[in-house]
């Protein structure tokens, strides 16, 4: 019994490790058959990028020097290889290294190829047709090269979740292939500077073909883009008529034709195109009159219309398109009549060029409004009458062309303030009278003033006569009627100074509050006469309340004329209240923006008890915050609904991004905000954006200095609002210096 047991064990022993190395050896049969499979897959990667990189002929930044065996491929120089497939190549970025040569067949081994980038090189030769083995490539970028022949269409169909591809300035030629219109996923497509031909691109959101040798009349096939954003077929070749069909492509936002030979009128189905930004038909041979349906394209931000034959009046309507309008340029055609008034609706237009047409009447003194216009271009047409004052309020304008005009009478004396002009062109008009002197007019290398034969005065560079001034001034002082004028006036004015000294002397000591202006143009306010203008400080005048204080609606009558104001009243129980009143003063006092809320004047006195009382005065905006906007709450049933367009919040965002930028890096001493939040964004009428609230803002002395944000004329903390909080001190700092 012992016996015959122990040779069953020995039995058992034997198949179970007979059994288990069966198992053993398929199991590495198994392995080292899907490590064969990896080494040759991985092998034939490696072989075609050192076929490629024997291709190269000059590599002179050397940036494939670490491709050999010392390391594995997939940590060569812009070579990625994917996490799921070992040693698969996924990635080949080589742009911008000045690379020569030709692009191998062997490329068509990279199957697992994702993005294939080496634009902006000097490759040459055809597009390989083997690429069609790559069916997994989203992105191609080969632009900027010297490549040749046509486009395979194997390149096409190499995938068919294509989203990108870039052939651009290339001298690719032939029709572009049928294959492109399958492409479902297509989003972009480049191909501009070459010599193609188009194809049925249906499926295309970005139709780039500028500067080929595109002829002919413009392709119908283009009808059929339902879903083109962006067509830009501009520097060809192309003739005919504009197709009206392009009026239906509803989604498109930028359409440029120029740099054509079209000719024929502007379809007015082109009113249709409400979603359209950016339109260029300019150089081309256009006819006809400007079509008024543009006054439904309510997004255009830009409009060339420029060296064609148009001819007619420029319709008032074109002015109503958007306020955002920000370049206008019709210069170069047959427009005649007048320049509407409805021009200063164009607040934030920045360029206008009108120049080289037959507009006739007067300059509109509305242009005066548009007040943050850069350059305006109004030579060699027809223009008569005076030059309007009102256009001395362009501050910010630094081109300025009238010339070639029949305008007359003498140069506005507001032109002085005009502090960044650049070209300032006067010549052939009629104007007269003295060249003024002061501001601008010291500069003569940049003002024209040639072909006005009744101008005199002015600097010595400008080559006029003298006015003869001298006989008069000499006639005045004979006059003893004129001294004793002068003697009253002055004595007059030395009582005047003298009665003023004696009043706040016993305002004084009458323990009345005193003002003090942030602007000595401004008028100066008591703390009664915020109580009269506020009822009171009544809850009806009520329109926001913050941590130390509160804001009320008031209406201030001065030299006849009646202003609304906001009043910010500081509830100086509260701590911190001074301090907040004191720091907005210092961050107001020597800040001026267009997008910053502006300061009136200020109050600091005393109230009816003899309590202090402090408060800021400053201009009223009707259309509220801009949380109001973003989440209004209860509004009434007789008022609209408050709701942001997409380009009204775009906007918004630029405005608060331009005073951010002169708070930060335009205001003489760095100033951060440290409270900026919808609530403290205030609308204007025309729905621009103003930053106020300056109560946390804090100065920023010198990035040189060990500690700068210790130095803040505020002694508060960094603080803010819960949620809109900005870094704390050092972050700040780090911010402050990434950006300088």
């Amino acid at each position: 019994m012992t016996s015959s047991s122990g040779s069953w064990w020995v039995f058992t022993v034997v198949v179970v490790v007979s059994l288990l190395q069966q198992l053993c050896f398929l199991n590495t049969t198994t392995t080292t058959a899907a490590a064969s499979r990896i080494i040759l897959s991985n092998e034939t990667d490696r072989m075609a990028l050192l076929e490629f990189k024997l291709m190269i002929t000059g590599d002179p930044l050397g940036v494939l020097s670490s491709w050999n065996d010392s390391t594995h491929f997939c940590y060569w120089y812009g070579v990625s290889c994917s996490r799921r497939h070992v040693g698969r190549v996924q990635v080949l970025d080589l742009r911008s290294e000045k690379l020569s040569g030709c692009i191998p067949p062997t490329f068509g081994n990279l199957t697992e190829l994702i993005y294939l980038l080496l634009s902006d090189n000097s490759l040459w030769g055809e597009i390989p047709l083997v690429l069609e083995n790559c069916q997994n490539l989203l992105y191609v970028e080969l632009a900027y090269n010297n490549l040749s022949g046509v486009i395979p269409p194997q390149l096409v169909m190499s995938s068919s979740s294509l989203i990108y591809l870039d052939l651009s300035d290339n001298h690719l030629s032939g029709a572009l292939p049928a294959e492109v219109g399958g492409l479902l996923n297509l989003e972009e497509l480049d191909l501009s500077h070459n010599m193609l031909h188009i194809g049925n691109l249906s499926f295309l959101r970005n139709l780039v073909l500028l500067n080929n040798s595109l002829s002919g009349g413009i392709p119908s096939e283009i009808g059929r883009l339902r879903r083109l954003q962006e067509l830009r077929l501009s520097e060809n070749s192309l003739e005919g008529t504009i197709l009206s069909v392009i009026g239906n492509m509803q989604t498109l936002q930028l359409l440029d034709l120029s740099g054509n030979r079209i000719s024929g009128s502007i379809p007015p189905t082109f009113g249709n195109l409400t979603e359209l930004i950016y339109l260029s038909l300019s150089d081309n041979n256009l006819w006809g009159e400007i079509p008024v349906v543009f006054e439904n394209c309510r997004n255009l931000v830009s409009i060339e219309l420029a060296y064609n034959n148009l001819s007619g009046v420029i319709p008032p309507q074109i002015f109503r398109i958007s306020s955002s309008l920000n370049y206008f340029n019709l210069s170069h055609n047959n427009l005649s009549g007048t320049l509407p008034a409805e021009v200063g609706r164009l607040i934030n237009l920045e360029v206008l060029d009108l120049s080289h047409n037959m507009l006739s009447g007067g300059i509109p003194t509305s242009l005066g409004s548009c007040v943050v216009l850069g350059a305006l271009y109004l030579q060699d047409n027809l223009l008569q009458g005076i030059i309007p004052p009102s256009l001395g309020s362009l501050r910010g304008i630094q081109v300025l062309d009238i010339s070639g005009n029949n305008l007359s009478g003498q140069i506005p004396k507001s032109f002085e303030g005009m502090k960044l002009l650049q070209i300032f062109n006067l010549s052939y008009n009629n104007l007269e009278g003295e060249v003024p002197s002061s501001g601008v007019f010291r500069n003569g290398s940049i003002i024209s003033v040639v072909g006005n034969g009744k101008l005199c005065g002015g600097m010595a560079e400008l080559n006029l006569p003298p006015c003869n001034f001298i006989q008069k001034k000499k006639t005045f002082w004979r006059h003893k009627s004129i001294k004793i004028v002068i003697l009253a006036v002055t004595g007059l004015l030395c009582l005047a100074v003298m009665g003023s000294c004696m009043l706040i002397f016993w305002f004084r000591r009458r323990g009345k509050q005193a003002t003090l202006s942030v602007d000595d143009s401004q008028l100066l306010l008591s703390y009664h006469d915020l109580h009269k203008a506020t009822d009171g400080f009544s809850a009806t005048n009520l329109i926001g309340a913050g941590s130390f204080g509160s804001v009320y609606k008031g209406f201030i009558e001065a030299n006849g004329i009646g202003n609304t104001v906001a009043v910010k009243v500081f509830n100086l129980q509260r701590n911190g209240a001074s301090r907040s009143f004191m720091a907005e003063c210092a961050a107001l006092k020597n800040i001026r923006h267009r997008n910053l809320l502006r300061i009136l004047t200020v109050c600091s006195g005393v109230d009816y008890q003899m309590n202090d009382f402090k408060a800021l005065i400053y201009e009223f905006l009707a259309n509220g915050s801009l949380e109001e906007w973003l989440h209004p709450v209860g509004t009434s049933t007789d008022e609209p609904p408050r709701t942001l367009s997409f380009l009204q919040r775009f906007n918004a965002a630029i405005d608060v991004a331009t005073a951010m930028d002169y708070l930060h890096h335009q205001s003489g001493t760095p100033i951060v905000h440290c409270d900026l939040k919808p609530n403290n964004v205030l609308l204007d009428m025309d729905m621009v954006a103003h930053v106020g609230d300056f109560g946390l803002a804090r100065f920023l002395q010198s990035v040189a200095e060990p500690s700068p944000l210790g130095h803040a004329s505020s002694s508060i903390g960094v603080k803010g609002t819960v949620g809109y909080a900005p870094p704390g001190k050092s972050s700040i700092l780090k911010i402050y210096k990434l950006h300088h």
